[in-house]
This record gives C-alpha cells, sequence and structure tokens, in this order.
C-alpha cells in the first residue's frame, strides 16, 4: 500500500526523517474494507483510529426509531475514530461503517502511546489533528443550533466538496438534521 497520503498530511505539521518515517510506519496496518462493511458498531471498543488512503467512511448514530445522525464523513485523507471510545478504551457510541469500497490505515491506542514515547513529535500532529477536531465538532453544533437547514447545507458542501456528488442526498440529509424529502424541496425550490 502506498503510503504518501499519510506521510503526506503528517509533513504539514511535522518534519520527519526517514528512519523516524519507517518506525511510525511500522505501527500501521493495512485493512481494506467492503462497501457497507462496519468497523465498529454501538457498545464495541474502539481500538485504532483510522486513517482512509481511498474510498470514504462514515460515523453515525442511530435514534431509538432508527433514524441516522451523521457525525462525521472520513474522505481519502481524512482520520476517523468514535473519539470517546478511542480515548477512554470504553465502549463507544458511534458506528463506523464504509460508503464504498476503502482502504485504510489503522494505529491501535497502544501503539499510539508508544510512538508518543518513542517520536515526541508526534505528540504535536495529534494534539494539532484533536484541536481541529474539537474546533470543527464546536461549530458544527452551533451551526445546527443557529443555521437554517440551506445554510447547514451550504456548510456541508464547504466541509466536504469532494462529496457532493458521491454520497446520496440521504446521506447529505442525514448530516445536516433534515428528512431526505425536506432536502430534496429545498435544493429544487
Amino acid at each position: 500500500m502506498n503510503h504518501d497520503l499519510l506521510l503526506a498530511n503528517i509533513a504539514k505539521h511535522i518534519q520527519l526523517n526517514e528512519e523516524e518515517k519507517q518506525h511510525f510506519l511500522s505501527f500501521l496496518q493495512v485493512k481494506k474494507v467492503k462497501k457497507k462493511q462496519h468497523l465498529l458498531l454501538e457498545g464495541d471498543v474502539n481500538r485504532s483510529a483510522m486513517f482512509v488512503t481511498s474510498g470514504c467512511l462514515r460515523a453515525y448514530h442511530l435514534d431509538e426509531n432508527g433514524f441516522q445522525y451523521i457525525q462525521q464523513f472520513a474522505p481519502e485523507g481524512w482520520w476517523i475514530a468514535d473519539m470517546y471510545s478511542f480515548i477512554t478504551q470504553e465502549p463507544g457510541h458511534l458506528y463506523i461503517d464504509a460508503l464504498c469500497d476503502s482502504e485504510l490505515l489503522l494505529i491501535s491506542k497502544a501503539n499510539l502511546e508508544k510512538l508518543y514515547k518513542e517520536i515526541p513529535k508526534f505528540n504535536h500532529y495529534f494534539r494539532v489533528l484533536a484541536e481541529k477536531s474539537l474546533v470543527s465538532f464546536q461549530s458544527r453544533s452551533m451551526e445546527n443550533l443557529r443555521l437554517t437547514a440551506k445554510e447547514r447545507y451550504e456548510k456541508f458542501c464547504l466541509r466536504y466538496p469532494t462529496l457532493i456528488d458521491f454520497i446520496s442526498q440521504k446521506q447529505i440529509a442525514a448530516y445536516i438534521g433534515v428528512t431526505p424529502e425536506f432536502l430534496s424541496k429545498m435544493l429544487h425550490a
């Protein structure tokens, strides 16, 4: 598998020499998943953070009526995990599945802790990711409270420009918190 996409992502934040790159890569596990295959179910412990090298994943929650609330999409070049479960190593609240055949690089919580000790600059890289994730989560929470559905759709388009024509309107509706019918009417108004 080609690790260039992940190494380029890391290089935006920290510089690694060749030995550090190889050491980091030794901690990763390659995983291929098929469309609709689950990587995590509600109640599972999220043991690995996942970097998407090709394809697309999504993280979502189901309510008691079976309605999906999509928290995140992870297209190529994005990380994804149930962060609550990954950090606490307790059962999580999210489902994570593949929207299409996908290839991933996984790093376990245990290996990440080793990496922090052996190559301390990775503390900075993953802290930056955590900070960006927190900002994104807070921004999205505020958007859901104060923006109209049309404005939330526009934010979705800015956040995930490569997904607009790739995923179904049903998926987009579940992300912005409206029914597919409402989204369809809104887009054709």
